[in-house]
């Protein structure tokens, strides 16, 4: 029996690019997260892309670093458009054998957020998956993945199996993803584990969606400052 070709039309998707280039310049890792993004077009997802990069983003910890000294700051805006999301793709390159700069920083104001609550009263990002690619020269994709994995789950994000894949070349100097003769683009592993994770990040917001979210008992921040609290003797809320 031939199990039907699943629909995702009632999903969106926001991919955000670390790279260190801005637009237009080329980005090889937009290139692994256009086959990522190819996959979820062909389902049905709304896809949304930023690079990171060409944006305002004030350096902070809070939701509007103009109240905090800042000029300017574009991520209040951005922001809106990661709660609009069921699935959020972090992607970006290695350098030094670490995340790159603008993929710590993206992750620093999605940290500046993560004490905002959603209508149940729990932290905003619950309800949402997460995953992440990774692309480069040098060795380091799986040490990248588990940072930015282990971030995406502790602000609320669910994480879904293999929710990670990437490409790296030779280690040292040479070509990189969408360089001729890199053999990036035909890679059956990165192919492979980029398709795994794609469908498993559509399946697990698509259980979410359909349950309305991440089920609201004993983790919402309103009921704990209430002083209603699971499992722990409170005789007041008795």
């Amino acid at each position: 029996m031939t199990e039907a070709e699943p629909v995702f039309d009632n999903l969106r998707a926001l991919f955000i690019n670390c790279t260190l280039k801005r637009s237009p310049e080329r980005s090889n890792t937009e290139g692994l997260l256009e086959l990522s993004a190819g996959i979820m077009r062909h389902h049905g997802v709304e896809v949304d892309s930023i690079r990171a990069i060409d944006h305002d983003i004030a350096v902070g910890v809070w939701p509007d670093m103009t109240e905090h000294g800042w000029a300017t700051d574009e991520w209040p805006q951005l922001y809106q458009r990661v709660l609009a999301a069921n699935i959020l793709v972090l992607a970006g390159p290695i350098w030094l054998g670490d995340n790159s700069s603008v993929m710590k920083h993206v992750i620093e104001r999605l940290y500046g957020c993560s004490s905002l609550l959603n209508d149940a009263g729990q932290y905003a990002y619950y309800g949402r998956t997460g995953g992440c690619l990774i692309t480069g020269n040098e060795d380091g994709v799986k040490h990248c993945a588990m940072d930015v994995l282990y971030s995406l789950q502790h602000l609320g994000y669910t994480i879904p199996p293999q929710a990670d894949a990437g490409w790296i070349g030779s280690i040292g100097p040479g070509p990189s993803y969408l360089d001729p003769d890199s053999g990036g683009p035909d890679n059956d592993f990165t192919n492979r584990n980029t398709t795994f994770m794609t469908y498993n990040l559509m399946h697990v917001a698509a259980m979410l969606d359909r349950a309305g979210g991440f089920p609201a008992y004993g983790n919402q921040r309103t009921e704990w400052d209430a002083g209603c609290r699971p499992h722990f003797e409170n005789p007041e809320h008795r």
